[in-house]
């Protein structure tokens, strides 16, 4: 417990402004949001690249997506991607599979998972690097101030 205490304040006081610490994590969060496992920190270290965000956190940020996460992140992700698209196809009978429907199914399952994961994610990466850039500045306040 007390390793996980000095990295976690090793990341929070890491050097990097505030902008590129909370361009970082919400790079990581975004990425985090997608099914797109074993690539999602490589491809949120290369999204704050192109932000110009903190990659260690970035990596961090992918975290939101976990063992622990994926079945009811991505279910929400989908269930969003319903909500705008309309309600997701019925699982396909064994004729519909034989005639070939299954790619049917893949395409209106992915639109829906890959469109909610694209707006639960910009939503994420936007309060969760929100926040974070307030609590930095909050206590950058609180050490001018004493």
């Amino acid at each position: 417990m007390k390793r996980l205490k000095q990295w976690l304040l090793w990341l929070w006081h890491h050097e990097a402004s505030r902008g590129q610490k909370a361009r970082g994590l919400a790079a990581g969060v975004f990425m985090g949001c997608f099914p797109i496992f074993g690539l999602q920190t490589l491809l949120g270290i290369a999204l704050a690249s192109l932000v110009r965000g903190n990659h260690i956190l970035a990596a961090a940020g992918t975290w939101i997506s976990n063992p622990l996460t994926y079945i009811p992140l991505y279910w929400f992700n989908y269930s969003v991607g319903c909500w705008l698209l309309g309600p997701g196809p019925a699982l396909p009978t064994l004729q519909a599979i034989q005639q070939g429907g299954i790619w049917e199914l893949g395409l209106a399952i992915s639109s829906r998972l890959l469109l909610g994961s694209t707006l639960v994610g910009f939503l994420s990466a936007a309060l969760f690097g929100g926040i974070y850039w307030w609590l930095l500045k909050r206590s950058q306040q609180g050490r001018a101030h004493t």
